[in-house]
């Protein structure tokens, strides 16, 4: 029989023992192996440990946490850790057990749970959604194992989270189906309006830039004190914590001076193990210094302390922010609804993520809500690494003909990139059309009629499928790939929600397939024209008296 309870001095060597059957001896954070940290974690108040016990020989077979300093003080928020199982006790329930007693535990102590799941396999997703979590973001290649892996994030709600929820978040577009997917997930409703106007902050300013040190802190409190209204970024620290207590939680502030005066600073967390960096707080006296500090941050991350990947939880509240850290290449991984609690009520935040070093994310265990989650993610990834080529390929596209640079940058974002094999079928006569493709690089062979018989190719810098799309009507030809071929797929349904926001692009496409079946109406007219003088001409041919002048 398997029972759950808190942990007590006596359970840290058995913890151990499952983190090492668990995660292995080389494991990169070798604190959890260190029983004078796992002692101290039984005891703080800032997490909750329990232990499944095998009350017949009375083992620890497993273990789970739930950590209360996850979010600032006054936030209720908490993370549900560290759910390891012996793999001697799997498939026994265990985890379940676990997760059972968690939630009994943090009832009235919590208003948000999170579970950041792993994605090697699907056991934590599985748990988490049974138990009433939903998914909210995919972070890839955010922790370190044996090697980078990408993770789930789910979250719960408790209490009266939902009803001190501020309504209607102002989110751009780039965020927009992500947080569709995750409200459209019960207890939520989508209410978010999409922000096509709002500028980034600016660039310009002749600011330096420098560490926080202890004679800096007071100056820089008296900012925050008097001029941060409106939070925009927000983390599990505060500068009003004090400084030395700041750099007891191993944090870092960048200040920017101008004239020598404190004009701003952005805090920051770094893990030089997992070499992650979590941005918490940015204040500012102008806006050119908001894109000062997050440029500045961003290079030396990638320039000088070798990053591999920053997080930035931004208001979604706050569309100038996350325009700004768009443009800086950080994308959006996650929305959570209700996140932080600020002043009187909850507020939703996007987690916006940049990667500085793109590799493989390895085989994925993951369950369907977090699949759902997590293509609209790595399609952003995507579409960042090849926006500006792609970019560029759509204005020189006859259909797109028009198109600025920001208009053809937008398009770009809702398309996706594959690399399509010889010989693969695009799609067939009389399929339905649910895409159009803009071919990138290779050719395409288009074939159709009855017998069927070629009737032309597409070629890099053309696109296929898109008069069946636009029309609603079923495709009149089949395209078969001639080689390797990279190609955008733009689904119908990311057509519709982009040019219901932006009709000034829908007027462009629809403008330009019009004078394009014009084009081709008037050289089919022109040809059968022909064809019929010729056939004429062939059975009454003009003698030349006839035509000769009297």
């Amino acid at each position: 029989m398997i029972r759950v309870r808190e942990a007590r001095e006596e359970d840290v060597g058995q913890i151990r023992e499952i983190f090492l059957a668990v995660y292995g001896t080389d494991y990169p954070h070798r604190e959890l192996y260190d029983e004078l940290w796992l002692k101290r974690s039984v005891f703080t108040d800032d997490a909750l440990i329990l232990v499944a016990e095998d009350t017949e020989s009375g083992r620890v077979v497993g273990t789970a946490s739930v950590l209360f300093d996850f979010g600032a003080h006054s936030d209720l928020v908490g993370e549900f850790g560290r759910l390891a199982v012996h793999p001697d006790y799997r498939r026994l329930q265990v985890g379940n057990l676990l997760m059972e007693k968690r939630l009994e535990a943090i009832q009235n102590r919590l208003h948000v749970g999170l579970v950041v799941a792993r994605t090697v396999h699907p056991y934590a997703q599985r748990i988490s959604l049974s138990h009433g979590f939903i998914a909210t973001g995919f972070l890839p290649l955010k922790h370190t194992f044996h090697h980078r892996e990408s993770f789930a994030l789910l979250a719960r709600y408790f209490g009266d989270a939902l009803a001190l929820r501020r309504n209607n978040p102002r989110i751009i577009p780039e965020a927009y189906s992500l947080a569709g997917c995750v409200m459209s997930q019960p207890p939520l409703t989508p209410d978010f309006i999409v922000d096509e106007d709002s500028a980034p902050y600016p660039s310009g300013g002749d600011y330096t830039i420098e560490q926080l040190q202890a004679e800096g802190y007071p100056a820089l409190l008296r900012i925050e004190r008097g001029r941060v209204r409106n939070r925009e970024v927000f983390g599990p620290i505060r500068l009003d914590y004090g400084f030395f207590k700041l750099q007891a939680r191993q944090t870092s502030y960048f200040l920017a001076r101008c004239g020598g005066q404190i004009v701003g600073a952005v805090g920051y967390t770094m893990d030089p193990v997992e070499r992650t960096v979590r941005v918490f707080e940015l204040i500012s006296l102008a806006d050119d210094v908001v894109r000062f500090l997050l440029a500045e941050l961003e290079r030396k991350c990638r320039e000088e302390l070798g990053i591999d990947y920053i997080e930035i939880d931004v208001s979604a509240y706050a569309p100038r922010m996350q325009r700004t850290l768009l443009e800086l290449n950080f994308l959006p991984v996650a929305y959570v609804p209700a996140m932080v609690f600020y002043q009187v009520e909850r507020l939703d935040i996007v987690k916006m993520v940049r990667l500085n070093r793109l590799q493989e994310l390895g085989t994925l265990g993951l369950t369907e809500p977090v699949q759902a989650v997590a293509d609209i993610v790595m399609r952003g990834f995507s579409t960042c690494v090849i926006a500006p080529r792609m970019a560029q390929a759509i204005k020189e596209m006859p259909l797109f003909h028009g198109m600025n640079s920001e208009q053809a940058g937008r398009l770009a974002g809702a398309c996706s990139v594959r690399e399509i094999g010889d010989g693969e079928r695009l799609f067939a006569q009389h399929d339905p059309a649910d895409r159009l493709y803009l071919v990138l690089q290779g050719r395409v062979a288009i074939t159709g009629g009855s017998p069927p018989g070629p009737i032309g190719t597409v070629r890099a810098g053309e696109t296929c499928g898109e008069v069946s799309l636009l029309s609603a009507r079923p495709h009149s030809a089949t395209a078969t790939t001639e080689g390797p071929v990279e190609a955008a797929e733009l689904l119908q349904r990311d057509l519709a929600d982009l040019i219901r926001r932006r009709p000034d692009i829908g007027v462009i496409i629809y403008r330009n397939l019009a004078i394009g079946l014009g084009d081709k109406l008037s050289r089919s007219s022109l040809a059968r024209l022909e064809h019929d003088l010729v056939a004429a001409d062939m059975l009454h041919p003009a003698s030349e008296s006839a035509t000769a002048e009297p």
